[in-house]
C-alpha cells in the first residue's frame, strides 16, 4: 500500500480522479490498479502545515523585544505542527505509521516550496520508509496517469528541499533580527509600531520609496517646440525642429524667432533613411510576464492573477502557474498541433486558423529544453474548456495564454521606419518619423499588450533633394513630466530584473532568467504583504509607498538589507542549493554573520537618523492588544451600558 500526499485537497482530489475511489474522513482511498497494485491512500497538507518554532522555544529570554539579546541566532532550527492544522496532519501521521503502508509518494507542487511542505511533514512524523516523488506540471487525467506510472527517486529532488529550507532559515534570520532591531531603535525614536523587514520586502519597497522619492523632489520644467508642416512636391507632412539631437527649447522667445524665420521659406529634403524591422512573436509566458500582462490589459493584481492562474491550473486546463520559464522541452511541443485543433474550433479563435506555421519543433525560440527548469511555460493543456463555463476573468487569463501560444505559431510582424530631414532655408534642420506596417504577422491574433508602443504617422514618399516651402509653422509648449508611479504589473517585472534599468530586448532576455527579488511563486506575496503591513498602497492601479514605508527605509538607509542586488545574488545562491552546486551549510553561515551585521549597522545609524522630511504623525499609531477578560471581569461589567 502506497499514501500518495499531496499539497492540498483539491489537487488531491485532481490525482485520484483518474482511478476508482472512495472518500473517507481525511483521504481518499483509491482502489487496486495497474499502477496501485494493493491500492493507495491520497491525502494532503493543507498549504503549510508546519512552520518553523518562535523564539522561546529556543530560548525563554528571546520572548521578550529586547536589543541586548539580539542577534538571536539558534544553533539548529526545528518546525513544529501549526495548532489550525494539527487534525490533517494527524491523518497524515496515522496514515504514514499503518503497517501495511510501504512506500510515500511525495505529490507536493514541483518546487522548491512542494518540497519543504511535504517533506517537512514526513520529518516530524518520525516515519522512514521508501519514497517517491511525483513530478508534473499539468492535472489532466493524462498527466496524472503518466507522472505516476514514471515517478522520481526522492534523492532526484532532494536538493529543492535543502533549497527551500535554507531559505525558510535565511529569512526567518533576516527578518527576525531586522524586524525587532528597527522596531526598538524606533521606539525609542518615540514612534510606537512594528516594523516587518525582510531579505525580499525590504528591498521591494526600497525600489517604491526610491521612486516616489524622485516623484517628490522632481521639478517641472517649461519647454517648446518649434513643428513646420511642409508642402513638397505636392504632398504635405509634418516635422519637428533640432538642432544636435535635441528638439526641446527652453526659451519661449527663441523658440517664436525660430518659428518666424521659418515662415512660408523654402525647404528641401536633405535626406531620408528607412529601416526596416522584424519583431519575433513575444516568449511564451512565464508567471512573472503572466502577471505583467494581465495588470496591464485587465488592471488585475498579481495575486488575482496567481489565483486565477491556479484555479484553472486545478480544473486541468492550465499547465501549472509558478514557472520561471517562457520555453517548453519537445515533448510538450508534440502537443501543440493537437491543442491547436481543440481551440480553433472555438468560435473567438476560429478567425486565427489555420496558422501560418505549422510546427515550432524545431524553433529554439520557443522549444528549448536546456532553458526548462522545473517546469515548462504556461500553456493551454490538451484539456481545451468550454470557455462558457470559465468565469469572466478566467476567460481573461485562459484567453492571454491561449493568444501567446497562437501567436507562437505566427511569422514575425515587420515595420519600415521613415526619417526625413528637411532644412529650411538652408539653416533650420527639421526631423520627420514615421512608421508603416509591412506584415501584420503575430500581432493579429495579440492584443494591445503585446503591441509596439512606438508611436509614427505614415509619410508620404519622397524624393532626396525634392523642394518646397513651408506652408506653416507653430510652437508648442509642454512641460517635462515626474516619472511615474509603477503599475502593480511592473513592480512584478522590476522585481523580477533586481532594479535594473533595461532597454525592451535586454528586458525580455532578463524576465527569462531565475535572479531577481524573490521567485515566480513569492513575488505576488510579497507585494501583498507590504499591502498589508501599510507600506504601500495601491490606488488606481498604482503603487504609492506610505509615510510608514518611507521612514523604514529613510531609518535602513543604503545599507545592505535594501540592496536588490544583494538579494538577487541571494536568490541565484538559493537557486545553486537547489541544483547542488552550491553548500546550503555555507549559504546558512554567511546568513548568521548577515544577522549580526545587520544589528551592528542599525545601531550605529540610529545615533544619526533625522526624519524631519517625513510625516510621522500620518503613520497610524499601534493599538495596544487588550488582554482577555476573566469571567469575573465579564461578570462585574455585563450591566454596563456602551456609548
Amino acid at each position: 500500500m502506497k499514501v500518495i500526499i499531496a499539497e492540498k485537497p483539491d489537487q488531491a482530489a485532481k490525482l485520484a480522479s483518474p482511478f476508482t475511489h472512495k472518500k473517507r474522513q481525511g483521504y481518499i482511498e483509491i482502489q487496486p490498479h495497474p499502477l496501485f497494485p494493493k491500492g493507495a491512500l491520497v491525502t494532503w497538507a493543507v498549504g503549510h502545515v508546519c512552520e518553523l518554532v518562535p523564539p522561546e522555544k529556543y530560548n525563554p529570554a528571546w520572548k521578550k523585544w529586547s536589543i541586548q539579546t539580539l542577534p538571536i541566532i539558534p544553533e539548529q532550527f526545528r518546525y513544529q505542527v501549526m495548532r489550525s492544522k494539527s487534525k490533517q496532519f494527524s491523518v497524515i501521521k496515522q496514515l504514514l505509521t499503518r503497517s501495511d503502508v510501504t512506500e510515500i509518494i511525495h505529490a507536493g507542487d514541483a518546487g522548491r516550496e512542494g518540497e519543504l511542505i511535504i517533506r517537512t511533514i514526513v520529518n516530524l512524523c518520525g516515519v522512514k520508509k521508501p519514497m517517491k516523488r511525483l513530478w508534473i506540471s499539468s492535472l489532466t487525467e493524462k498527466a496524472i496517469s503518466e507522472g505516476f506510472a514514471s515517478l522520481l527517486s526522492e534523492a532526484d529532488t532532494r536538493n529543492l528541499y535543502y533549497e527551500a529550507y535554507s531559505r525558510a532559515c535565511a529569512d526567518w534570520l533576516v527578518g527576525m533580527n531586522a524586524s525587532r532591531i528597527y522596531t526598538l531603535l524606533l521606539q525609542e525614536k518615540g514612534i510606537s509600531d512594528v516594523f516587518s523587514a525582510g531579505r525580499v520586502q525590504t528591498p521591494t519597497l526600497a525600489l517604491v520609496v526610491k521612486r516616489e522619492k524622485e516623484i517628490a523632489r522632481f521639478k517641472p520644467e517649461p519647454f517648446w517646440e518649434v513643428v513646420a508642416t511642409f508642402h513638397i512636391d505636392g504632398k504635405e507632412y509634418e516635422g519637428t525642429w533640432q538642432k544636435e539631437g535635441e528638439s526641446r527649447l527652453n526659451n519661449e522667445e527663441l523658440a517664436q524667432k525660430i518659428a518666424a524665420f521659418c515662415q512660408g521659406k523654402p525647404a528641401q529634403v536633405k535626406e531620408i533613411a528607412k529601416e526596416r524591422k522584424e519583431y519575433q512573436p513575444p516568449y511564451l509566458f512565464n508567471l512573472s510576464g503572466l502577471q505583467a500582462a494581465a495588470n496591464k490589459l485587465y488592471k488585475f493584481s498579481p495575486k488575482k492573477t496567481l489565483d486565477l492562474a491556479q484555479q484553472l491550473y486545478l480544473t486541468g486546463v492550465l499547465s501549472y502557474p509558478r514557472s520561471d520559464s517562457s520555453f517548453v522541452t519537445p515533448g510538450e511541443a508534440q502537443t501543440f498541433p493537437s491543442i491547436l485543433r481543440k481551440i480553433g474550433q472555438i468560435p473567438t479563435y476560429k478567425d486565427l486558423f489555420p496558422t501560418p506555421v505549422g510546427l515550432i519543433m524545431h524553433n529554439k525560440r520557443f522549444v528549448n529544453e536546456k532553458k526548462v527548469t522545473d517546469h515548462y511555460a504556461i500553456i493551454p493543456t490538451e484539456q481545451v474548456p468550454d470557455i462558457t463555463k470559465l468565469s469572466a476573468d478566467e476567460q481573461k487569463l485562459y484567453d492571454l495564454v491561449v493568444r501567446r501560444l497562437i501567436a507562437a505559431h505566427y511569422d514575425s510582424a515587420i515595420f519600415d521606419y521613415t526619417t526625413i530631414t528637411t532644412v529650411v532655408d538652408g539653416r533650420a534642420e527639421f526631423i520627420s518619423k514615421g512608421r508603416e506596417q509591412i506584415r501584420e504577422g503575430w500581432r493579429k491574433v495579440l492584443f494591445s499588450e503585446d503591441r509596439d508602443e512606438e508611436a509614427g504617422a505614415i509619410l508620404p514618399e519622397v524624393a532626396q533633394g525634392a523642394a518646397g516651402k513651408v506652408k506653416r509653422v507653430k510652437v508648442k509648449a509642454g512641460k517635462t513630466q515626474p516619472p511615474k508611479r509603477y503599475t502593480e504589473g511592473q513592480l512584478i517585472t522590476l522585481m523580477k530584473t533586481a532594479g535594473k534599468h533595461l532597454d525592451n530586448e535586454e528586458l525580455e532576455k532578463v524576465l527569462m532568467k531565475t535572479e531577481g527579488l524573490g521567485t515566480e511563486a513569492t513575488r505576488a506575496g510579497i507585494i501583498g504583504t507590504l499591502k498589508d503591513r501599510k507600506y504601500i498602497e495601491v490606488k488606481r492601479n498604482q503603487v504609492f509607498a506610505t509615510a510608514k514605508g518611507m521612514l523604514l527605509i529613510e531609518a535602513i538607509g543604503d545599507k545592505i538589507l535594501a540592496s536588490p542586488e544583494m538579494t538577487a545574488r541571494w536568490e541565484q545562491r538559493l537557486s545553486e542549493i537547489g541544483q547542488g552546486t552550491a553548500s546550503a551549510q555555507a549559504f546558512m553561515e554567511q546568513v548568521k554573520k548577515l544577522s549580526q551585521k545587520l544589528v551592528q549597522d542599525a545601531a550605529q545609524q540610529a545615533k544619526d537618523w533625522n526624519f524631519a522630511e517625513i510625516d510621522i504623525d500620518s503613520i497610524p499609531k499601534r493599538v495596544p492588544r487588550q488582554k482577555k477578560r476573566t469571567a469575573k471581569a465579564r461578570k462585574r461589567t455585563s450591566g454596563r451600558s456602551t456609548k
